[in-house]
C-alpha cells in the first residue's frame, strides 16, 4: 500500500532537444546556465527528500564531477546490474526500479527523488510510480545524445503546476500526474 505522504518525483536538467546528457554520457552542457547564487531550486528541492534513486552511470558521473558525494545526509539507493556492498549511507541494489520505489512507498518518511537516469526513469514511467516532474529545460540543442523519454508504452496525462523562466534562459516546469 502507497503511503499518502510520499511522493516520487524527478528533477532533472534536459536540453531543448530532449538529451540529458551526450551519446558519451557528458554533461558539460549543463554549465551554459551556470549563474553565481543560482542553484535553480535544487536545494529546496533536495530538502523535500530522504531518499534518492539513482542509476550507476549517473552515480559514477557524479562521483567524477565532486569531492563529496552530495546526498550523504540521505539513504541512497544505486541502481545497478551489479551487486556491490553498501557504502555508508548508499546500497547498491539490482532490484527493478518499480520494485524497490513500491517497496520505499510502503514506509514512512519523506519523498522520493529520482534523481536520473534515464533508463530509470523511463521504467517508472511505464510503471506510473512518478507523481511529479520537475524539469529544466535548457537552451541548446545537443543534435544526439541520451534521451530522457523515450517510448513510454502510453498516454499520460500531466498538470502544470509551475513554471519559471530564468535570466540564464533556462525553462524550469513542474508537473503533477493526473490520476
Amino acid at each position: 500500500m502507497e503511503s499518502m505522504n510520499r511522493k516520487v518525483f524527478i528533477f532533472i536538467a534536459v536540453s531543448l532537444d530532449g538529451y540529458i546528457a551526450r551519446e558519451d554520457g557528458s554533461i558539460d552542457w549543463l554549465s551554459s546556465v551556470d549563474s553565481p547564487g543560482e542553484d535553480y531550486g535544487y536545494e529546496e528541492i533536495n530538502e523535500s527528500a530522504d531518499t534518492i534513486i539513482m542509476g550507476r552511470k549517473t552515480y559514477d558521473k557524479v562521483m567524477e564531477l565532486v569531492d563529496e558525494f552530495p546526498h550523504k545526509d540521505k539513504k541512497v539507493y544505486i541502481l545497478s546490474r551489479k551487486s556491490r556492498a553498501a557504502e555508508n549511507n548508499i546500497v547498491f541494489s539490482s532490484k527493478d526500479p518499480g520494485e524497490l520505489v513500491r517497496e520505499l512507498l510502503s514506509q514512512e518518511g519523506q519523498n522520493i527523488y529520482v534523481d536520473g537516469g534515464a533508463e530509470i526513469v523511463q521504467e517508472l514511467m511505464r510503471q506510473d510510480l512518478i507523481d511529479e516532474y520537475i524539469i529544466s529545460i535548457l537552451p541548446v540543442f545537443l543534435g544526439s545524445g541520451i534521451a530522457l523519454f523515450g517510448k513510454t508504452g502510453k498516454q499520460k496525462m500531466l498538470k502544470l503546476t509551475y513554471s519559471h523562466s530564468f535570466s540564464s534562459g533556462l525553462v524550469q516546469v513542474a508537473y503533477e500526474r493526473v490520476r
